[in-house]
């Protein structure tokens, strides 16, 4: 059997299509949070259908309906964008491949990839945490009255959120695996 990474389109061709997806997805967006609400709610329902499962192409949709919220914010978040549109692009990628996001990650987890840079599930966890920033800033939006997005202490505490939940996983997984190995968390690092 073929290793996925060789089973894969090549890189410029996949930059092209999904390229080509947030772009369509960009256009004839008048309210792009009303626009993402309704595809993150309309995902909720696919996924309730299908028995839990989350279908890879209407994820990969959504997430690229999202650049456009990275793009509202300026050229201050102009990097973020771009990774996050990277990403986004190796999961549309994806989809031509596999199914799920599960299907990603058990083909990931088989082939020992998981922590691989360029991997399918860690670009799946990259999103997620551009999904997370985005969820925050416009959680300080909705809670403060108006405030620039490039104020240093709005960025700043938004940004605290989410690395505050990410050093919180870690430390969970620590300790999870000092209690499973027997005190020792080195293992599992």
């Amino acid at each position: 059997m073929m290793a996925f990474r060789g089973q894969r389109p090549a890189q410029s061709e996949e930059m092209c299509d999904a390229a080509a997806a947030v772009v369509a997805a960009r256009q004839g967006m008048e309210q792009p949070l009303t626009a993402v609400a309704e595809a993150f709610e309309e995902l909720a329902r696919g996924m309730e259908a299908d028995g839990g499962e989350l279908r890879l192409a209407p994820f990969g949709d959504t997430c690229a309906l999202v650049s456009v919220l990275f793009s509202s914010l300026g050229i201050a978040f102009k990097f973020a964008e771009s990774e996050y549109v990277t990403k986004v692009n190796d999961l549309i990628g994806a989809s031509k491949e596999y199914a799920t996001l599960n299907d990603i990650l058990d083909k990931d987890v088989e082939n020992d990839s998981v922590k691989k840079q360029g991997s399918h599930s860690r670009n799946l966890r990259r999103v997620r945490l551009g999904l997370g920033l985005i969820k925050a800033l416009f959680e300080q939006f909705l809670a403060t009255e108006y405030v620039s997005p490039f104020t240093h202490s709005f960025v700043r505490s938004s940004r605290a959120q989410i690395c505050q939940l990410a050093l919180l996983r870690w430390q969970q997984q620590q300790m999870l695996c000092a209690a499973i190995n027997g005190g020792s968390s080195s293992v599992c690092c």
